[in-house]
């Protein structure tokens, strides 16, 4: 049996007729930039969230960028974000000409709250926590350090559509939380497409302005912006597939349950969950001394795999010139080196779940 790392069209063709009803809805209606489907999903998520505004954008990079702008930090800030992450959870930061300080991770491989208070300096004005994987940060305890000093918060959701802490979903917590709906994601689009939730008015009206030029009204450009806005297919596509977000979810948690419980092998190190979280499983990273064994072993077999992520952005390429070390981080190092990803998406099947167990548990290191 052959397993991939994941099968988008099976999403498609499980909801297709609602899907391409959605599509030829926005098609028919001869609006197809800011209309009535962006209009209303922005109303949806944020109602599905339960925050006063969405603020949808053309990917989760710019709801980043954008939320950094729209704070206010630039040149000379300092904003803290997680030394394991996606890179453009650190391009938000340096796009705005401010300054990354890196937090190492707990065992979640998440932002280690115990390590921030260290890290603040007069120059920190934001904490960017970013819930990889599909699993919330421990968000309570940082937003009390943030509070105590004064510190802006904005959560990168981009894996964590419907995923809680304390019953509290991720993305409500801070000042502003990003999203993208990369068609990977639980809450996936057929394109690029993100958004930015948030309670304050000031700062909804702020993001407004900066996706479309910085203007309300065409020519009457107020602010410095960017073009960077969702189109009506890209709304009208991801109202369908946030009316079975949920379930999509509960799937995803219920295979995951399948991995947990089902995979006993000493060698493969499973993922951590923290007490108060409910996991949406975006992926399912475990943790192997011989990565490039494993996933050898593992196509030998069949089934496909991947890895995130394997250079931190503290040494990325582009960031040389900030001359860290890998071990400067030792956490974030041990994940890059040895964390491989399992096939995790809500169409996985019971029969490929069963075969991806059975290969793990033969393998021996």
């Amino acid at each position: 049996m052959n397993v991939e790392f994941t099968i988008l069209q099976r999403g498609y063709q499980k909801h297709r007729e609602e899907f391409e009803e959605a599509a030829l809805r926005a098609l028919r209606s001869g609006w197809y930039i800011l209309g009535a489907e962006v209009e209303s999903f922005e109303k949806e998520f944020a109602g599905y969230l339960g925050v006063k505004h969405c603020i949808t954008v053309n990917s989760g990079t710019d709801a980043l960028i954008l939320s950094v702008r729209a704070l206010g930090i630039g040149p000379g800030d300092e904003v803290i974000v997680p030394a394991n992450t996606y890179i453009a959870s650190v391009i938000c930061i340096t796009e705005n000409e401010a300054t990354p300080v890196f937090a190492d991770v707990d065992e979640y491989m998440l932002m280690d709250a115990d390590a921030l208070e260290s890290l603040i300096t007069d120059r920190t004005k934001a904490i960017l926590p970013v819930h990889l994987y599909g699993q919330v940060s421990s968000m309570e305890r940082i937003m009390m350090i943030a509070k105590k000093h004064g510190l802006y918060v904005i959560e990168d959701c981009a894996q964590c559509h419907g995923a809680t802490f304390n019953q509290k979903k991720g993305g409500t917590f801070g000042t502003l939380g990003c999203f993208s709906f990369y068609p990977t994601k639980p809450l996936g689009a057929f394109g690029d497409a993100g958004a930015v939730v948030t309670n304050d008015d000031a700062l909804a009206e702020q993001l407004r302005l900066l996706r479309n030029y910085g203007s309300r009204v065409k020519y009457h450009n107020e602010i410095n912006g960017i073009n960077s806005r969702m189109d009506e297919v890209q709304a009208a596509c991801l109202r369908t597939a946030l009316a079975h977000l949920e379930e999509d979810n509960l799937e995803r948690r219920r295979l995951a349950e399948r991995y947990l419980n089902e995979i006993r092998n000493p060698f493969v190190q499973l993922p951590k969950i923290q007490k108060e979280a409910l996991h949406v499983f975006h992926l399912f990273p475990v943790i192997v001394d011989d990565r490039e064994a494993f996933q050898r072993y593992m196509l030998e077999n069949g089934i496909k795999t991947q890895v995130h992520y394997p250079i931190p952005p503290y040494v990325a390429d582009c960031y040389s010139g900030w001359n860290y070390d890998w071990e400067d981080y030792p956490a974030a190092a041990r994940f890059a080196r040895q964390e491989v990803s399992l096939p995790m998406y809500a169409t996985l099947t019971d029969e490929e779940i069963t075969h991806t167990v059975n290969v793990i548990n033969a393998y021996k290191n």
